[in-house]
């Protein structure tokens, strides 16, 4: 008979409980996300994505440096032309964009509509506009205004609203009700709790928002010129189809020139309107007191005296009109002839509906599948490229803060060139396909998810970092034991949503030859066959709103 001897038991030692195991949100997330990685990988290899391959590719992209050489600039009144022409456009469009905007958010945050349902349809309606593709929309304006500047300021002032409007109203939404509830309570109607409790305090997010995607539409408006939006894109286009490397090489160094300063100037702007001196009114709320005079609500009216301070900001505003009045005419805009025209708006919708090419459906799903694969190829190799850009961006990771200034100097940089030029460079050095694409777009993420890294690692609790320094523990062990775990969850965020952005801007880059279904939507409209890309269009958005549930859907798991 055997003795079973029981370990002994130390009083002394507390017995750790048993790790809780994670929610089923948390590993239904971790399992897409392993889902996903293995898909990326897939995806690499079936797009033949190797270094074999971009070694081979060194002898074309010698000849390519060589036919680009000397740049021919156009003429200086012609550059000037081109360059204002481009701008009115992006101004036009970011104003459309912002005054579109706001009712909608509006509509959409809770609480300024009580109305579940009203809210429910002004958030379909900004996740639709945000789904369908510009390009889309310009190519619809194209039939409706024809040639010109105005289906490019449409097109990119509607599809501003997916992201403009979803800011705006996530930005009301956060929003103290105080001032609202109060002007309620004084018997202040619903106009009046907008414009004197919502709109002064949500000025600083509408101006800051304007601009950054004024920098996004400068970038797009380069993609529209390939369906005929004036500007530089259009110059830009017609340079590159009669394979004028000069020219269209130098008109793609001036849109990264004006990309650049407008980033530098915007996010300037941004950081400018965005911190303020609590201690004091802000600047916005000034400028809005200006213009609509908010007081205590009573019988009297009241009314601001003419001061030095409130002439120069309503003489802003005038200048700002007057400067869209500038823009319509630089974009050679009549807004009678545009009027007349919506009449033909019925008659275009007849040429889209209903959707056809079911005889080609097999081709839309092939190239459907190779732009997925680019975006899933596109996110793997921009994360390995952005993630590590992006750590020495954070001026609370590197000691020597110069090396965070260098990196973010290189984010900038790259975030400022259009993804569409760096896929044309690829086309001709790689030949047509995914391969162009996917390196496009790997690159154009060093520009965004370095961004976003470098942002989510300097607004960790640097309290933690601070202690584990002073017990004596290493940079590198502060960043793996503290900075990091903080910033994880982030990074996933940052991924998916690259991932989300990488598969849309696939759908377009095929125009220019970069693989996937860009080039068979373009074909189509060319050739005229309007309900072929209605068909396109529908697998688009299919396509689109499945990624965007499951990125939201991983997004809350690791919140």
């Amino acid at each position: 008979m055997s003795i079973t001897t029981l370990p002994r038991h130390d009083p002394g030692q507390r017995e750790l409980p048993p790790r809780p195991m994670p929610p089923p949100r948390t590993i239904a997330a971790g399992a897409l996300m392993v889902g996903l990685l293995v898909a990326s990988i897939w995806s690499v290899v079936d797009l033949r994505i190797n270094l074999a391959s971009i070694i081979d590719s060194w002898d074309n992209a010698t000849r390519f440096i060589g036919r680009m050489f000397p740049l021919d600039f156009p003429e200086a009144a012609e550059l000037f032309r081109l360059i204002g022409v481009t701008l009115a456009i992006v101004i036009l469009a970011t104003v459309l964009s912002v005054i579109l905007s706001i009712p909608v958010a509006l509509l959409a945050a809770a609480n300024t509509t009580p109305n579940s349902s009203t809210r429910a349809v002004a958030r379909g309606f900004i996740v639709l506009t945000r789904a369908v593709p510009d390009l889309i929309l310009a190519i619809f304006f194209m039939r409706v205004f024809n040639l010109g500047a105005l289906p490019g300021v449409l097109a990119m002032g509607i599809h501003s609203i997916g992201m403009v409007g979803k800011l705006y109203a996530d930005a009301i939404e956060s929003l103290d009700n105080g001032p609202q509830e109060a002007i309620r309570a004084a018997g202040g109607g619903r106009q009046q709790q907008i414009i004197a409790g919502i709109l002064p305090a949500l000025t600083p997010q509408i101006i800051a928002t304007a601009l950054h995607r004024f920098d996004i539409n400068l970038r797009t408006s380069v993609i529209l010129g390939y369906v005929g939006v004036g500007g530089i894109g259009l110059a830009l286009a017609d340079s590159l189809r009669s394979l004028n490397y000069q020219r269209g090489m130098a008109l793609a160094v001036v849109v990264l020139v004006l990309c650049v300063v407008t980033e530098l100037i915007s996010g300037a702007l941004r950081t400018a309107i965005m911190t303020g001196d609590t201690g004091r009114r802000s600047w916005s709320d000034k400028l809005w007191q200006s213009v609509w005079p908010t007081k205590p609500i009573t019988r009297e009216r009241i009314t601001p005296p003419w001061t030095k301070s409130r002439v120069e900001r309503v003489s802003g505003l005038v200048f700002l009109f007057l400067a869209v009045i500038a823009c319509l005419i630089a974009a050679g805009i009549n807004p009678v002839e545009s009027v007349m025209a919506l009449g033909n708006i019925p008659k275009t919708l007849g040429l889209f509906l209903p959707p056809g090419g079911w005889d080609v459906l097999d081709a839309i799903l092939a190239d459907m599948l190779v732009t997925v694969q680019i975006g899933l190829a596109a996110t793997l190799l921009g994360s390995i490229l952005a993630i590590p850009i992006g750590i020495f961006a954070a001026r609370n990771v590197v000691a020597k803060q110069w090396v965070a200034t260098l990196f973010r100097v290189i984010i900038v940089t790259v975030r400022a060139i259009p993804e569409l030029i760096i896929a044309i460079v690829f086309v001709v050095i790689s030949g047509l396909g995914g391969v162009a694409g996917t390196l496009a777009l790997a690159i154009g993420a060093v520009g965004l998810l370095s961004k976003l890294i470098a942002d989510s690692l300097e607004e960790t609790d640097t309290r933690v970092q601070d202690a584990l320094l002073a017990n004596g523990a290493t940079r590198s062990q502060v960043f793996f034991g503290a900075t990091l775990r903080q910033a994880l969850p982030a990074f996933v965020a940052h991924i998916m949503y690259l991932l989300d952005v990488n598969i849309r801007s696939a759908t377009l880059l095929g125009i220019v030859g970069a693989g996937g279904i860009g080039f068979l939507l373009l074909n189509a409209s060319r050739v005229l066959e309007f309900q072929v890309v209605t068909t396109i269009v529908l697998f688009i958005l299919a396509v689109v709103l499945i990624v965007e549930a499951m990125a939201l859907f991983v997004r809350k798991a690791v919140d």
